[in-house]
């Protein structure tokens, strides 16, 4: 009699656990989830850091804060990024400020690519200056040398102390 007590709770606690490692799976598998996005653009993608090395077409879709950074080379999907509150690669998903860290520079903000591929301000918009095209930031300090602008046809990132580079420039 004991043993079947001891059976059905130890049956319950399994069944318990089963629901609860289902949602933490759920939960973490959403997070680099298809999404369907509002905008798709085509643009010469180039990109120069310590650890990533692109020039060629790619594909910028987004809705809201939501992106996603599709990769190509001789017409053939090499990368997809995605960012929402996490970023996501072909090697899986991490932290924007892990992301940095690894593939950038680790003073950078936590949205700084995700500013960069929406053609938004950086670094709260410190030294922001309007141009007639758009907008242009300078920004130094002891970790980055900075030159981001920002036009109706293209956006320019030059880290010159850490050598990187983001250019996306559209098709047209």
């Amino acid at each position: 009699m004991k043993n079947d007590t001891e059976a059905k709770k130890y049956a319950k606690f399994i069944q318990k656990s089963m629901k609860y490692l289902l949602i933490v799976f759920a939960l973490f598998f959403s997070a680099c989830s298809v999404k369907n996005y509002e905008v798709t653009q085509t643009k010469v993608i180039i990109i120069k850091s310590p650890k990533i090395k692109f020039a060629d077409l790619g594909y910028v879709r987004n809705s809201g804060d939501s992106i996603e950074l599709e990769l190509f080379v001789a017409s053939k999907a090499i990368e997809k990024i995605s960012i929402n509150h996490l970023i996501c690669t072909s090697e899986g998903c991490m932290k924007k400020s892990s992301f940095n860290k690894e593939y950038l520079h680790h003073s950078y903000p936590s949205d700084i690519l995700q500013n960069i591929l929406l053609a938004k301000a950086i670094y709260d918009a410190k030294n922001r200056v309007q141009t007639e095209s758009g907008f242009e930031q300078l920004i130094v300090d002891e970790n980055v040398d900075i030159i981001y602008r920002v036009s109706e046809n293209e956006t320019f990132f030059k880290d010159r102390k850490n050598k990187i580079i983001f250019k996306i420039k559209d098709t047209k």
